[in-house]
């Protein structure tokens, strides 16, 4: 319809008392159709209902793990390997951190926690580092009429003061606890603080269990079920189920014990694999629920991980949970998008658990201020296999520590805390056994000079800059030497 138009009105233009330059006329016309398509594609997009939105998260489940991702592992995650099949398996996805808390607040808020100073996980009576001012996936989604519930792990912190001002106890049953997912745009919350504090159950702002670490995760699988129950069709939702498996403690309840049959070959934990399998059967769980709803079609079921494997290693990945090295914050990721996303698809380039802010964001059509997803990439082109080209130009890693890494293409060049520089080509050495930085220091000042500006920008994707809330030193990178032989 759009080039009859375009032929029509050249003819009209370029004849008679209407005579145009012809140029500048195509020109004209070819910029008017291709702004005509642009919102022909809006308005498909805005009729269509929007889809519901599943985040379930494992906790330290590497990705040398699932059978998907490597098919001589020894463990056994059905329900991950099915959704791979179903959808698309990401081979370079990595966490915002290579331990728990800073990846989750990079997950919501789309930002890079070293922004904010945080290298290492909260501890249970920690404060929150979120502002309720910044804008989240729940709260993004919560404006575009979601509903929207955490299940599960928090580990963002907490307003503890009321319930436990000298911080010397765990509150009580009925105690109030606030400042936590309720008020960063989640409707409901059911959950526990973080691992070491498993027993303690919390719903909306008040405590109302203590139980055995074995019964948590069965309670809280039983809770997102029944909120999912409870959706239908006609109103969009958004559940985050941060699961606990295989993060300790290994408490695999009594029906998973010795029913995986997988062994831990790297730590001997006769249990570890049970464990991990449970997590997947609640996984399962969740894609029953969707199905026998009949909301599956039009959900974006997505699984992850929040970092390594703790102190599990898979080669050919170099070390595990809170190294800055590719085994701490490389991690499985699949989406399942029925309609959407093809079909046993892959996805090779690399992305970042932030970018699922921007991704929502465009799907909702959402604009993001300035002062909002200052380090997430819509990965929107790729689910939807429009673009075979990356959606990043850059990545920053983190470690616990504070080292901190630039992924580029292949290359990645890490900027130890202790001052020290390492370069890797990954496609030659994804194991990354041996820095080149001596051979190619064209490529670390490139590296160094690009990490420099996102730091200096507060920022690493378009738009004005921000202030970041650390005070982030980088130090100069320093000419290497090559070795002799």
């Amino acid at each position: 319809m759009v080039v009859a138009a375009l032929v029509h009105w050249c003819g009209i233009l370029s004849s008679g008392n209407h005579a145009m330059p012809i140029v500048l006329t195509l020109r004209t016309l070819l910029l008017l159709a291709i702004s005509s398509v642009a919102c022909l594609s809006n308005e498909a997009r805005a009729a269509e209902p929007l889809p519901n939105v599943v985040i379930v998260l494992f906790d330290d489940l590497g990705w040398g793990q699932p059978p998907c991702y490597r098919e001589d592992s020894a463990l056994r995650t059905p329900n991950v390997d099915r959704l791979a099949t179903e959808g698309m398996r990401f081979t370079d996805a990595h966490s915002a951190s290579a331990v728990c808390t800073p990846t989750r607040y990079g997950l919501l808020t789309g930002r890079y926690p070293w922004r904010i100073g945080q290298f290492g996980v909260l501890q249970t009576f920690d404060k929150p580092i979120i502002p309720t001012t910044r804008l989240t996936l729940a709260s993004l989604l919560k404006q575009h009429g979601y509903h929207t519930a955490c299940v599960g792990k928090w580990h963002l912190g907490l307003d503890w003061h009321a319930a436990n001002p000298q911080k010397s106890k765990v509150p009580a049953i009925g105690e109030t606890i606030d400042q936590g997912p309720n008020e960063l745009g989640f409707d409901y919350f059911s959950g526990f603080t973080h691992a070491r504090n498993i027993g303690m159950i919390i719903e909306q702002h008040q405590v109302i269990a203590q139980v055995e670490p074995v019964e948590n995760q069965p309670l809280l699988l039983k809770k997102a079920v029944t909120w999912l129950e409870q959706q239908q069709a006609e109103t969009p939702f958004f559940l985050y189920f941060p699961l606990c498996p295989p993060h300790t403690p290994v408490v695999p309840a009594e029906e998973y014990v010795g029913v995986s049959g997988a062994k831990d070959l790297v730590r001997n934990d006769p249990q570890y694999g049970d464990w991990l399998y449970q997590g997947d059967a609640m996984l399962g769980a969740i894609v029953e629920t969707l199905e026998r709803k009949g909301l599956a079609d039009n959900t974006l079921l997505i699984v992850a991980s929040d970092n390594g494997a703790a102190g599990r290693p898979y080669a050919p990945l170099r070390a595990a949970k809170t190294s800055i090295y590719e085994g701490g914050h490389r991690v499985p990721m699949v989406v399942r998008w029925p309609g959407k996303v093809a079909a046993n698809s892959r996805w090779g380039h690399t992305v970042c658990l932030n970018d699922w802010l921007a991704t929502t964001a465009e799907i909702v059509q959402h604009d993001l201020p300035d002062n909002a997803g200052e380090d997430s990439v819509s990965m929107l082109p790729a689910l939807l296999g429009t673009t075979a080209t990356p959606t990043r130009t850059g990545t920053v890693h983190q470690s616990h520590r504070g080292d901190l890494a630039i992924r580029s293409s292949d290359w990645k060049l890490i900027a130890h805390k202790n001052g020290k520089r390492e370069l890797f080509d990954l496609t030659a050495d994804l194991g990354e056994q041996k820095s080149v930085l001596a051979d190619y220091p064209d490529v670390a000042s490139r590296l160094q000079t690009q990490l420099e500006q996102y730091v200096e920008q507060g920022r690493s994707t378009p738009g004005a800059p921000q202030a970041n809330r650390a005070n982030l030193k980088l130090q100069a990178l320093q000419p290497a030497k090559k070795q002799t032989n």
